[in-house]
């Protein structure tokens, strides 16, 4: 399959496999990457990086867009994620970002970019965080 025949979830969720391989969770052993795509054609990769003291890990959706959002200010057209190890047994269910992802990925997405999460399906932002924390002026 060439590039031009792949849809854009396809070759999103491929670069969200390939940044899971760089993964450092020697505490969890539990790799996630994930793949922004921006309304210019960019894509940004990130994946979890974690720490002794868990409170400083962070997730690879977050690294995915400061990554983005420190090269550039276009928005954000998509997102991929891939959680887990290959044949895990874990529920579909579970295969979602975290809630601290969620919150930073509203700040960054609009209720109806799509969302691909490998093994799972695409939500939108608003599906996956409804109620969202907002500034309000």
């Amino acid at each position: 399959m060439t590039t031009e025949s792949k849809s854009q979830e396809e070759i999103l969720v491929e670069a969200a496999r390939a940044a899971k391989e760089n993964t450092y969770s020697p505490y969890s052993d539990f790799p996630v990457g994930a793949a922004v795509l921006l309304d210019d054609g960019q894509i940004f990769k990130g994946t979890n990086i974690e720490n002794a003291s868990y409170g400083l890990t962070c997730c690879a959706e977050r690294v995915a867009l400061f990554s983005a959002r420190t090269a550039t200010d276009a928005k954000v057209s998509a997102l991929a994620i891939s959680i887990g190890r290959e044949g895990s047994a874990l529920p579909k269910e579970s295969l979602v970002p975290c809630g601290a992802c969620r919150q930073v990925m509203s700040e960054f997405l609009d209720p109806e970019t799509p969302v691909y999460v490998d093994g799972n399906r695409t939500f939108t932002m608003d599906e996956l965080l409804p109620y969202s924390f907002i500034l309000v002026e």
